[in-house]
């Protein structure tokens, strides 16, 4: 795979408004360790999946600097994410309850058992680029209800360079532009789309060049640094908050294992590719970054990455707790008002599975 460049494709943003608690010390230690707890949970989660805890998960090894980068970035009071089904990162930074949202993965639950509504953050959904039409359509809504105190709420739209491939992703950044809607598409650029390398599916091999087309700034950024992907998100939000329309961010990552535990990817890459491709890794990098700031010494990470473990095994307690849920409720929440047909189904549902 040929290298990747990590220079801003388009710098017009306004300067990022992070201050200097953003950087402080204690801010810095934060992000250590939430990036400690997600790089535990991913990987207590496969070996949950090879275990037969859960059926199904979609690993994030490596990608681990974006998604806390950018969750650190959001206002959870008034952004909404909308997530993709590998935003596992993004859910942990922003609070939401790791249980519920694990719910899905053990197949008990569509989009996860957690509030969407007080956690800001959306059911995840496998429909590739689905959810990106919705943060457009949120963002759009915020526009018509008017800009609240202190500027718009902003949606913030988890992709991945596969799914730019999608022509509703094309659709959402089209009508974004055109409604000067406060969204932000932020995509990780993790160089596969299940097998098929970025540059095979995506033309000129960037997709922060395509923002261009549709009168949008870009920034393609370095994935793998936490604190440039915190920055840049801050930077697109700012811009998208104060009314002046969309922003995609390409913040360019790998993934190191494979697309979902039912992947074999040394079908289309070998160990020495990931290695070579996959770059520095995250936490590595960061630890690196804080040793030379004089923030942190071994003894606070080998109690992060402990916390970390402990919080694993307390979710996989939860997990492993998580009961079937009521078959009926698969018609609770498709409309919010029934219909005939529905009804129906639900009617025959029943009498076949419960006889009555």
């Amino acid at each position: 795979m040929a290298p990747r460049a990590l220079a801003a494709t388009l710098d017009t943003l306004s300067t990022s408004p992070a201050d200097d608690a953003a950087r402080g010390p204690a801010r810095l230690l934060d992000v250590y360790r939430m990036l400690a707890n997600v790089r535990q949970l991913d990987t207590s989660a496969v070996a949950w999946q090879r275990q037969g805890l859960i059926p199904g998960y979609a690993p994030m090894l490596g990608q681990e600097a974006a998604q806390v980068g950018a969750g650190f970035a959001v206002d959870k009071t008034r952004d909404f994410v909308f997530p993709s089904y590998r935003e596992m990162g993004v859910a942990y930074t922003l609070g939401v309850n790791m249980v519920d949202y694990m719910s899905t993965h053990k197949a008990i639950w569509h989009g996860g058992l957690y509030d969407p509504v007080a956690s800001h953050f959306a059911p995840f959904q496998a429909v590739v680029g689905g959810s990106v039409l919705h943060a457009v359509g949120w963002a759009h809504g915020q526009t018509l209800n008017g800009a609240s105190l202190g500027g718009l709420g902003v949606g913030l739209a988890f992709l991945g360079d596969g799914a730019s491939s999608q022509g509703d992703v094309h659709e959402a950044m089209n009508f974004a532009a055109i409604l000067k809607a406060p969204v932000v598409f932020f995509v990780q650029n993790n160089g596969w789309a299940i097998s098929v390398p970025t540059e095979q599916q995506v033309a000129g091999g960037s997709v922060a060049a395509r923002a261009a087309g549709y009168g949008m700034p870009a920034l393609r950024i370095d994935g793998n640094d936490v604190l440039a992907v915190l920055e840049a998100t801050q930077r697109a939000v700012a811009h998208a908050r104060a009314g002046l329309g969309p922003v995609v961010v390409e913040a360019m990552t790998y993934r190191r294992g494979p697309h979902s535990t039912s992947d074999d990817p040394g079908r289309y890459r070998t160990l020495d590719d990931e290695k070579i491709d996959g770059g520095e890794d995250p936490l590595r990098r960061f630890r690196s970054v804080l040793v030379e700031q004089g923030v942190a010494d071994a003894s606070f990470f080998d109690k992060s990455d402990a916390d970390a473990q402990t919080r694993a095994d307390e979710i996989r307690d939860g997990v492993v707790a998580l009961e079937s849920r009521p078959g009926s409720e698969m018609f609770d929440f498709v409309f919010q008002e029934s219909t005939p047909t529905l009804g129906a189904q639900a009617r025959q549902w029943r009498e076949e599975s419960e006889h009555v």
